[in-house]
């Protein structure tokens, strides 16, 4: 059973009128840009529309100019590069990016990507070896989405020749900057630190461009895979972020990347590009390659100039997806039988088990956060002893400090605030919950930890029309720190029984006064849902099917008309 939420309307109450025009925006839109604080004047336009001309200078990012100049010295010696990159779907899109630019410039970069369950994350010393087993030692290694803390691993590399460029935006270790021939990374100081890694590789490429053009070379295609890892990724969608994802969106529905055409093929996009088409078709595809061990997959449908190998990956990458799906369903349903064992009052939640996939346990721990809004942690447990773990958080309690804090129990452990990795020892494990619920209860109060559902005015049903969607689409595109808007309609009847669909979905024909609304809720088949009349949360999206362009509501949330 889900949570219950309580409902908190974002700041001044909002009347409509109508569709409320009147003044430079309408008032919805109006209403919207003051809520969250944007800017006026010159500022607003370019949030709303946003040009790349606005990009900032590339060099503004700390040491990207020792970068430039040592790869321009490897591409004037022809040397031999190496591109090394994590398995998600910003690591990917990050050593694709570098090795389009790279063999632009004429050079013939090799890459790898560690695979998740035996080699870990970064530049661990198991892929590094199989690595260097497979190919010629480099001249030159970019670390793409990774290397910022791999101190030992770098010092390594030096001792035997190799120098090392580092492309990142993870934060930095305690042990400070690794001996690289350069850092680009903006939390090392800079430029955005909001970037994924594809977006610093893009400020990479840029700087490369403005160093040393390129004619023939058209830096826009590059912003296709940026959206990829910026969405996949939930980095901020701000700034320079929305800036490169607003055009990213517009150039995907007619990309010439064989890749990317049959990848929005089969994952039945229709013409067009969302940041939730990218967050729920494309990143799960490309993410679930990496998820079953085989990240090159991923990579190399980003990479194929050739249609029918595109064809071949996405059908590969369809077939790892399902097969992923299914592990999470068997790992869900055994996670809420231990769970109806535990006590229900716990602040948190860490589960494990040697017979779960380790590929898997991060989308499991992000479902049982939303379901009980409790801080997570599935553990994949190893034949031996030693637990993979991923973890999911809510509002107020940052992982990456509780990993701090309990980091005498554990083997390994970092990433964000609100999504983390760790290694822990199976006999370790009820101490770890029991030192992360300390952690969680000395840190926040019992209200601090109530799920919370934000809505941004309240609408009425009659409201809704294409020129209403196309007004608040200006805001677009959503994501973390620019979230999608959530309305409320009161007062909510049904014109007809729910319709039950596949996985627990359901199809409503809300009434509303005279007006009458359709309306999909992904997974109320699970809920047990008041009688009527409602107060219902929505959000609002273009829907397209068979040449017809319609408004869809999608429900976040049903409660009794008049809830508090």
């Amino acid at each position: 059973m889900p949570t219950t939420r309580q409902w908190i309307l974002r700041g001044q109450p909002f009347l409509m009128n109508g569709n409320g025009s009147g003044g430079a925006f309408p008032a919805i839109l109006r209403h919207l840009i003051e809520q969250r604080g944007l800017p006026a004047g010159d500022a607003l336009e370019d949030f709303l529309r946003p040009k790349l001309q606005n990009l900032a200078d590339p060099f503004e990012i700390g040491e990207m100019r020792q970068a430039v100049e040592r790869i321009l010295a490897a591409v004037d010696g022809q040397e031999k590069v190496l591109i090394y990159g994590d398995y998600d779907v910003d690591g990917v899109s990050s050593v694709a990016v570098m090795r389009r630019a790279l063999l632009a410039y004429g050079l013939k970069p090799r890459h790898f990507i560690p695979r998740r369950s035996s080699e870990g994350y970064g530049l661990s010393a198991q892929a590094l070896e199989r690595c260097m087993a497979e190919g010629e030692k480099p001249d030159l290694l970019i670390a793409v989405d990774c290397g910022t803390v791999s101190v030992d691993e770098i010092a390594a590399l030096r001792g035997k020749g190799v120098d090392v460029i580092v492309v990142d935006h993870h934060e930095p270790g305690p042990r400070g900057r690794p001996d690289v021939a350069a850092l680009v990374n903006p939390k090392f100081g800079g430029g955005p630190t909001y970037l994924c890694a594809a977006g610093v590789c893009f400020k990479l490429v840029h700087a490369l461009m403005k160093t040393r053009r390129l004619p023939e070379f058209d830096l826009k295609p590059l912003l296709e895979l940026v959206t990829l890892a910026t969405v996949a990724d939930i980095v901020p969608m701000v700034g320079e972020n929305r800036l490169m994802v607003r055009h990213g969106l517009r150039l995907l529905p007619r990309t010439l990347n064989p890749g990317l055409q049959a990848l929005q093929k089969i994952s039945g996009m229709n013409g067009r590009a969302t940041s939730m088409d990218v967050g729920f078709r494309l990143g799960p595809r490309l993410n679930a390659a990496g998820r079953m061990d085989v990240p090159e997959d991923a990579l190399g449908i980003l990479l194929t100039d050739c249609r029918r190998r595109a064809d071949e990956f996405a059908a590969k990458l369809e077939g790892y997806n399902r097969s992923r799906q299914s592990y999470e369903n068997q790992i869900r349903t055994q996670a809420l039988a231990m769970l109806a064992e535990r006590d229900r009052s716990e602040p948190v939640i860490v589960l494990g088990s040697r017979d779960w996939h380790p590929g898997v346990v991060g989308i499991v721990a992000s479902r049982l956060m939303r379901q009980f809004h409790k801080p997570t942690f599935v553990v994949a447990i190893g034949e031996d002893g030693v637990g993979k773990g991923s973890g999911r958080s809510i509002e107020g309690v940052s992982l990456v400090q509780a990993i701090h804090a309990c980091r005498s129990l554990l083997e390994a452990g970092g990433g964000h605030d609100m999504a983390a990795g760790i290694s822990v020892h199976e006999d370790q494990l009820d101490a770890f919950r029991a030192a992360f619920a300390e952690y969680v209860l000395t840190r926040t109060k019992d209200e601090d930890r109530l799920p919370r559902l934000y809505l941004d005015a309240e609408i009425p049903l009659s409201a809704l029309s294409l020129d209403f969607l196309r007004d608040y689409e200006l805001l677009q595109p959503f994501g973390n720190s620019n979230p999608q808007p959530v309305f409320m309609a009161s007062g909510v009847l049904l014109s007809g029984a729910p319709v039950r669909m596949k996985n627990h979905h359901l199809r409503l024909s809300l009434r509303q006064g005279l007006h009458e609304q359709e309306a999909i809720f992904f997974g109320g088949g699970e809920r047990i849902l008041p009688d009527p009349p409602w107060d219902v949360a929505f959000t609002i999206d273009r829907n397209h099917f068979r040449g017809r362009t319609s408004l869809q509501v999608i429900i976040q949330d049903i409660r009794a008309s008049g809830g508090v």
